[in-house]
């Protein structure tokens, strides 16, 4: 693949949500800082795994690449269009390109609308086509995701999870998108259903050319499903390298505690290997520490770290990362 077929260059990305004080009022006494000047690019036709702690940030900078949060600043460019200049009537087409699968199955769909509607909503809001035509898409997507189409006139509570998000998923095809983002697609779900909806999606990649960003917590599923993989903290990105050379490779202080924690089924191995244990809590996103956001957590931590913010650089050959002391 062309290191130039980039699809999506996300270039620092910033997402502050105002703190407010007064009910008469009102004033800006401060800001939770949750993307906090990130960038990075996904190429065509692959998967981008975006991992980190509940908190850190996933799951704002998917739905503000998407626009559904407007960035503080910074830009995300879709095929070289800069989406955070658009608006209205002109962001519309590019919403039908870009779509999101959520976390929960279960509040994502509206239990007052049939399976059929969930998923032949967006063909009806962009003007797809006529009833007739709306209809056998709708019976072509819930066959394309393993459910029946006599299902169609059934609501979200009669099915199980797996199955909701299946329909989550088929919602987010109709349009036929290029990209998706994955926000924790499976983290609602039970193991053996986990594994379903994730080679559910690795076959949709391959039959229909997707790029999907995998936002997860779950390290071992990211390495199975991802090509590359962004490790966040606190609104930055520590590191950010191909899924094989981040595992077996990790140069951030923070990746290698998190990849100490990822269990190996090898009772051999797993006693033998050291394990990392971080001090202290995360820092709260509205008083994040100053220079480098993981230094109160740091075990190789020194007083520069406090004075500067570390440079986001390519150490290695496509592998990023964002310490002083990194080698």
């Amino acid at each position: 693949m062309s290191k130039d077929d980039v699809l999506l260059r996300v270039d620092h990305l910033v997402k502050h949500f105002p703190i407010m004080q007064g009910i008469i009022i009102s004033k800006q006494v401060g800001a939770v800082r949750a993307v906090d000047d990130i960038s990075f690019d996904i190429r065509r036709g692959e998967t981008l795994g975006l991992v980190g702690e509940s908190g850190c940030g996933k799951s704002t900078t998917g739905r503000t690449i998407l626009q559904l949060y407007r960035p503080t600043s910074g830009h995300v460019y879709y095929n070289d269009v800069d989406l955070t200049t658009l608006k209205g009537s002109a962001l519309r087409p590019m919403r039908a390109k870009m779509q999101m699968i959520f976390q929960d199955p279960y509040a994502s769909l509206n239990p007052r609308m049939t399976v059929g509607e969930i998923v032949g909503e967006p063909l009806v809001v962009h003007k797809w086509g006529g009833t007739r035509e709306i209809n056998q898409r709708v019976d072509e997507l819930l066959t394309q995701v393993g459910l029946n189409p006599a299902f169609a006139n059934r609501y979200p509570h009669e099915f199980s999870g797996g199955q909701r998000q299946r329909i989550g998923v088929a919602r987010s095809l109709a349009l036929k998108p290029d990209l998706i983002v994955c926000d924790e697609p499976i983290s609602a779900l039970d193991v053996s259903i986990q594994a379903q909806v994730v080679n559910l999606l690795e076959d949709l990649q391959d039959q229909l050319g997707l790029t999907y960003l995998f936002i997860a917590h779950d390290l071992s599923m990211v390495r199975h499903i991802s090509d590359r993989v962004a490790v966040m903290y606190l609104g930055i990105l520590a590191e950010l390298a191909d899924r094989a050379e981040l595992y077996l490779n990790p140069l951030h202080p923070y990746t290698q505690a998190l990849l100490s924690a990822v269990p190996i089924p090898d009772p051999v191995a797993e006693e033998k290997r050291a394990r990392i244990i971080l001090e202290g809590d995360v820092p709260s996103p509205a008083n994040p520490p100053s220079g480098c956001h993981f230094r109160t957590r740091c075990p190789i931590a020194q007083p520069l770290c406090a004075e500067q913010k570390p440079e986001w650089r390519e150490l290695r050959p496509d592998h990023f990362v964002a310490c002083h002391f990194a080698t």
